[in-house]
């Protein structure tokens, strides 16, 4: 088989998912890069990621949320129905510049839910909704299989443009985060300088850009293999 014998569509199809993988691959390994680099250098003040965390929390008059240490790496995440800002051990324990980067900017998202941020509203309506897509597709995947390989890939696609739209919703809403962690750092003066903040929080940051270029590529495939067998 050779580049004539594949068919355009075929060609398309595979480089879709070539070039997600590597866009994927690559955005993991910008964040465990930087990660594993500034994870290794104290920040100057020499505190630690659950003492960041509460002194912006306390500054923003959010002395009602929690800040937790939670089990995983790299599992930290500001949970707005129990308002707790929860930290990986590392992160809460932590005296490094990761450590200080990513308690800010869970912080940032708690700083969003209190402002009623427009992007983190949608964000919270948006998760029944697509949590029931992809509980609804997985069901509309086994009826394709018996259908057929179109309804497989019908259901597929639904599920994708589901992701999708949330995944559009969420960028505006890392990316506020980590513009409110890095202006809540320099005002408290927790910060000298950048210390390669900037470097953790752009590169977290990319991780989102990543999954949503990965899935836009996925749904181009999928439409592409849905068009074919339609043919």
């Amino acid at each position: 088989m050779n580049i004539y014998t594949l068919g355009l569509e075929n060609i398309l199809t595979i480089t879709c998912s070539i070039v997600g993988f590597i866009i994927v691959l690559y955005a993991q390994f910008k964040i465990n890069h930087a990660y594993s680099k500034y994870k290794k250098i104290n920040n100057d003040k020499k505190i630690s990621g659950s003492e960041v965390a509460r002194i912006i929390l306390d500054a923003n008059g959010l002395d009602n949320v929690y800040v937790v240490e939670t089990s995983g790496n790299l599992t930290d995440h500001y949970d707005p129905t129990r308002k707790v800002v929860k930290l990986s051990k590392e992160i809460f324990h932590g005296e490094t510049i990761a450590a200080l980067s990513v308690a800010a900017h869970e912080c940032g998202h708690a700083i969003q839910d209190k402002n009623g941020y427009l992007f983190m509203r949608i964000r919270s309506m948006l998760v029944p909704v697509v949590n029931l897509v992809s509980y609804l597709g997985y069901f509309a995947t086994i009826i394709g299989l018996v259908a057929g390989i179109t309804g497989y890939l019908f259901a597929g696609i639904m599920v994708l443009l589901a992701t999708i739209i949330f995944q559009l919703v969420t960028l505006p809403v890392e990316f506020d985060a980590s513009k409110r962690a890095k202006e809540e750092l320099i005002k408290l003066q927790l910060i000298n300088d950048d210390e390669g903040v900037s470097s953790m929080l752009s590169a977290a940051a990319f991780t989102y850009v990543a999954s949503l270029i990965s899935s836009l590529l996925n749904l181009i495939r999928l439409v592409l293999m849905f068009s074919e067998r339609d043919d």
